[in-house]
């Protein structure tokens, strides 16, 4: 099916043109990210020199997309805009809550009356609003929105943190929180701190073991979990044509691991034979009319310091396979090294479980190089010695991996294929451990994401992140100091054997087949539905605005000093907790319960500063709100990486938290906090951390007069009578501090409707 096909051409035709007058204007070469930003800007004033980094600038993206633990609350918040019907191109995608457990058949259908209620919901605000609907099973969002939506040249917006695979098809795909997707989805520009633009330059051609997967495994040792923060990454140079698109995806979509704002890759005729394969000719056919424009320029290629905020170069050619972890997908070590750090570090050896599949790896050339290792096992005798587990990519490439054996590959080697579903990536996972809780134990997956309790819910899982193709080896080894290119193994009959490099096909011989791809259109005449939601309901529940923000905050109790990293797992778990994804009340239990108190280095234990009592966050922080206390949460760096849940900016502001102080944000969760009406600050000095004591009361002054580069005035009241003031910063514009003060952005959208309506 060919979707949008009308908007595409409305977009690829506004872009040639728009880019004549951006060229009249920079008088300059332009960076690809450069030309497609420019060409999507809101206000055609913004169509001048922008200073990356810092200055808000207003987009048009072409579409929206949501999965289904993030639609619920971005929809409910739609609900009260007072639209009709979406004002872009929007789907749903149900991928989420599906728990492995047995195998596809029966978890889907488990899912299917466990889930019944928010499907309904979904299902129902989808047919109301205008919103493409993707069933239970038909995959995970990033994989179907690259087979059917990502174009090269457009602009998309999406409530999961891992949008950015559609850069791998040249688009500019961008993780928000689901108060964003409101703004868009209303009519309404977006807005988005210009970013910076980091060169990523890659030569040579991979061969043998390595993957697309270990170019980002590799830049996010270097960059770190932070080190994108502020940047899309740009890929260029001529080792981009050498990497398929579905690689390319990969490659962007882990993208999000070292928190860049997005990442993308030029056109060229990996992606045009990708969107020929996936019947889209017709959009292939389009973008050859402009392909010079959906790269850059050639002065940009030639000179990348001139264009660039910063750039690194990578030699595809001298790179080795990488495993990244434990517990931090930056912890990048290069498979030659991974035996003598595994044993310095004391991690368990033994590989217990291996899964390959999630939206970063799903992709038929993936799992049919991974085929070719298990083919071998077959072959040479040998026996898998870990537990073997496969999560399909999307219902097309399941089809297609059954037609041609692939499935049936893995099955011989005892694997376990699940759902079309994110599954044990988002900790959607009950696994089966014959082994104590609390016993160390290792996993290795084709993932992006690997945090403490991340996949199983234990803090003592280690999970490495890698290729599917070195996954599956060790798979064969049960062992995480095995090395494919250099080591033997020992098989049935005593046999030293050695495997192969994998191989595999970037695209099925036979095209790809999907008899059912579970897409369901809005309804053509939808004025007179209804959208349901039981009073009594345990999983959903229709939202009331937030207050309005007045004045300085005097006298707030510190509920939380956080110590270390912060990431939205830690506020706000997935897990158990994703089938209360609809309902705020009870979904605010989980509020905060994995991060560290710096003063008793517990989870989920913080001094009630009434009573003087330990209770969970969630209990404590209930008691405050009950008696009118304001409260505030201090932070440590990067605070709020990882998953774009904007939970966990809701709930601190439902349960009546007043501030955020930490020593630096991730860009998608500073957002929320500002979206929902938490006043979001950054220590001017980041030692002054330390001054914060547990019993502290604090006060934040200077909100009256609360203006754009002007620091806030902290005052610190200690316990034994003395007090410090230190300096707060804040990256607030005036049209986020309007929406502070409102009590939140959709206040400010509610009532702009309203007042249309009047």
């Amino acid at each position: 099916m060919l979707f949008d096909y009308e908007l595409i051409t409305h977009v690829l035709n506004n872009y040639q043109n728009t880019l004549k007058e951006i060229r009249n204007k920079l008088n300059r070469p332009l960076t690809l990210t450069e030309k497609i930003l420019y060409s999507h800007v809101s206000n055609k004033a913004d169509i001048r020199e922008i200073k990356r980094g810092d200055e808000y600038i207003e987009f048009n993206p072409d579409r929206v997309a949501m999965q289904d633990a993030t639609a619920q609350m971005a929809l409910l918040q739609f609900m009260q805009a007072g639209r009709p019907k979406v004002a872009v191109p929007t789907t749903v995608h149900c991928d989420h809550l599906i728990l492995a457990e047995k195998g596809a058949t029966s978890d889907l259908q488990k899912a299917l009356t466990d889930n019944e209620e928010v499907y309904n919901f979904l299902y129902s605000v989808s047919q109301k609003y205008g919103i493409g609907f993707w069933k239970p099973g038909a995959g995970i969002i990033h994989q179907v929105i690259l087979e059917n939506y990502a174009f090269p040249g457009g602009m998309m917006i999406g409530t999961d943190s891992h949008t950015p695979n559609a850069g791998g098809l040249g688009m500019i795909a961008i993780g928000v929180g689901g108060a964003d997707a409101v703004d868009v989805m209303a009519g309404l520009p977006w807005e988005l701190k210009f970013p910076k633009i980091l060169g990523v330059k890659l030569t040579g051609e991979l061969k043998g073991w390595t993957s697309p997967k270990d170019v980002i495994l590799k830049l996010a040792g270097i960059l770190t979990v932070k080190g994108g923060t502020g940047y899309i990454i740009e890929y260029f140079g001529p080792g981009t044509e050498t990497i398929s698109c579905t690689g390319k995806a990969t490659i962007c979509n882990m993208g999000a691991e070292v928190g860049a704002t997005c990442s993308i890759f030029p056109y060229d005729k990996r992606m045009k034979d990708y969107l020929i394969q996936t019947g889209r000719e017709k959009v292939a056919q389009l973008c050859e009319t402009v392909s010079k424009e959906l790269c850059p320029d050639m002065d940009v290629v030639l000179n990348p310091e001139n264009y660039y905020d910063s750039v690194i170069e990578i030699d595809l050619s001298n790179l080795e396979p990488y495993l990244n972890g434990p517990f931090t997908p930056d912890l990048a070590t290069p498979i030659s090294q991974i035996k003598e750090k595994a044993i310095a570090n004391n991690w368990p050896l033994k590989v217990e479980v291996g899964l390959i599949g999630s939206c970063t790896n799903s992709s038929y050339e993936d799992l049919s190089r991974s085929a070719s290792i298990a083919r071998q096992a077959v072959s040479k005798k040998l026996k898998a010695k870990a537990e073997f587990i496969i999560t399909p990519g999307s219902e097309q490439i399941y089809e297609t991996i059954e037609r041609d054996g692939i499935l049936k590959d893995f099955e011989n080697i005892n694997g376990v294929v699940l759902a079309n579903a994110c599954g044990p990536c988002i900790g959607q996972w009950a696994r089966h451990r014959y082994g104590p809780d609390d016993e160390p134990n290792t996993i290795v997956t084709s993932f992006n994401r690997n945090f403490a309790k991340r996949n199983d819910g234990n803090p003592k899982t280690h999970a490495f992140v890698s290729s599917p193709e070195i996954v599956t080896a060790l798979v064969l080894s049960g062992d995480i100091t095995f090395n494919p290119l250099t080591d033997k193994l020992i098989n049935e009959e005593g046999v030293e054997v050695m495997l192969d490099p994998p191989v595999g096909d970037e695209f099925p011989k036979n095209g790809f087949t999907c008899s059912n791809s579970g897409y369901v259109p809005p309804a053509e005449q939808s004025q007179n539905l209804n959208v349901d939601v039981r009073a009594d309901s345990q999983r959903l529940q229709l939202l009331e605005p937030f207050p309005p923000n007045n004045g300085d905050l005097i006298g707030l109790y510190l509920l939380l000093k956080i110590k270390g990293k912060c990431t939205t797992d830690h506020i706000s778990p997935a897990g158990p907790w994703l089938k209360y994804r609809g309902h705020l009340d009870n979904i605010s239990n989980n509020c905060f319960m994995g991060a560290i108190n710096a003063f008793n280095n517990k989870s989920n234990s913080v001094k009630n500063l009434v009573t003087c009592e330990y209770g969970t966050v969630s209990q404590v922080q209930r008691f405050y709100k009950q008696k009118g206390i304001g409260t505030i949460v201090v932070g440590d760096e990067n605070y709020g990486e990882g998953s774009s849940r904007e939970h966990a900016a809701m709930e601190p502001r439902y349960l009546g938290v007043k501030a955020i102080l930490v020593r630096s944000f991730a860009r998608i969760h500073e957002t929320n906090l500002k979206k929902q009406g938490i006043l979001a600050l950054t220590f001017a000095d980041p030692k002054d951390y330390d001054k914060i004591q547990e019993e502290d009361k604090i006060d934040i002054l200077g909100l009256d007069n609360f203006s754009p580069q002007k620091p806030l005035t902290v005052v610190i009241h200690h316990t034994d009578g003395t007090k410090e003031t230190i300096l707060a910063n804040h990256s607030y514009n005036a049209t986020q501090i309007e929406w502070y003060k409102a009590g939140g952005a959709l206040n400010i959208i509610r009532n702009q409707f309203s007042k249309k309506e009047m």
